[in-house]
């Protein structure tokens, strides 16, 4: 038998529309993260688990050896996330969700868990070009066909897909993971974030503790602010409701296929919408 993964879209990650479980997180779909964290299973065994569920090793392990039916409920919701079915045993065992184990329910539960996945890394995969002139200090996975340009400064962990420009003249620091068909240009700082598929950031840009989602284009002079005034945490509007992400620095989220014109400034923990657009020199201090 195998590990079903059922397709999930989280209402709270908005202005993320997408499946959790077709996402990228540090280079990896969030889908076979989770089948990775299965051993083989027995072949009277079928686990179903929800694509924004990431169980812990030992947890999933539990998962695929226990003796009898199980489901696992987040108490918070009740919402079901795991179930596990063996032929002919009778009886269903609620067990407790492990601490150790990731549901995630927000748009900075990604740029966690990616903090997470890239900062474990410990070797370089270079599979594309690195050109002269460019600096990695750091561990840096790059994909196919992909090259980074003279003047490209990397500092830290940087996940890089395939058939990506990287600069020239750029620098990208933090635990940062940019996915396939990504353009990172000219002066741009790209620090502790994550990037869809087909994200252009071409001309003299900062985006600092974002996810911006596939598709995206910032114009030239698109910068995001990541830090409040006070230094206190950001807060999100969820439901009428202000949540404390628990993050000091906390940029946007930036939703599918958004336009940014030139000289667009974002306010720390602002979001847009998947398909909208900025006009040149806009300042957007409220989601949109």
């Amino acid at each position: 038998m195998a590990v079903e993964i059922i397709a999930a879209k989280v209402p709270s990650l908005w202005p993320i529309t997408a499946e959790v479980n077709t996402i990228k997180v540090g280079g990896i779909r969030i889908a076979d993260l989770i089948l990775s964290r299965f051993p083989a299973l027995p072949d009277n065994r079928t686990v179903a688990v929800r694509g924004d569920f990431l169980p812990s090793l030992e947890f999933a392990a539990l998962l695929a050896t226990g003796a009898g039916n199980c489901v696992v409920k987040d108490a918070s919701d009740g919402a079901t996330l795991a179930e596990v079915t063996i032929p002919g045993k009778l009886g269903v065992t609620e067990l407790p969700l492990d601490e150790n184990s990731t549901r995630i329910r927000h748009p900075w539960d990604l740029l966690s868990l990616n903090e997470r996945l890239v900062g474990a890394m410990t070797s370089n995969d270079i599979r594309g070009t690195v050109r002269a002139g460019a600096t990695l200090d750091g561990f840096v996975k790059l994909g196919a066909n992909s090259v980074i340009l003279p003047g490209v400064y990397i500092e830290g962990n940087v996940v890089i897909g395939e058939n990506c420009k990287i600069g020239p003249n750029c620098y990208i620091r933090g635990n940062t993971s940019i996915g396939d068909k990504c353009h990172v240009g000219q002066a741009v700082e790209i620090k502790n974030s994550l990037l869809g598929d087909k994200v252009s950031v071409g001309h003299l840009s900062y985006a600092g503790d974002s996810v911006i989602c596939d598709g995206v284009n910032f114009g030239a002079g698109t910068i995001i602010s990541n830090l409040r005034h006070d230094g206190r945490n950001h807060r999100w509007l969820e439901n009428q409701e202000f949540l404390d992400t628990g993050r000091r620095k906390f940029g946007a989220i930036i939703g599918e296929g958004v336009h940014t014109g030139i000289h667009t400034s974002i306010y720390p923990g602002r979001s847009l919408a998947a398909g909208s657009c900025t006009t040149p020199g806009e300042v957007v201090s409220r989601s949109k």
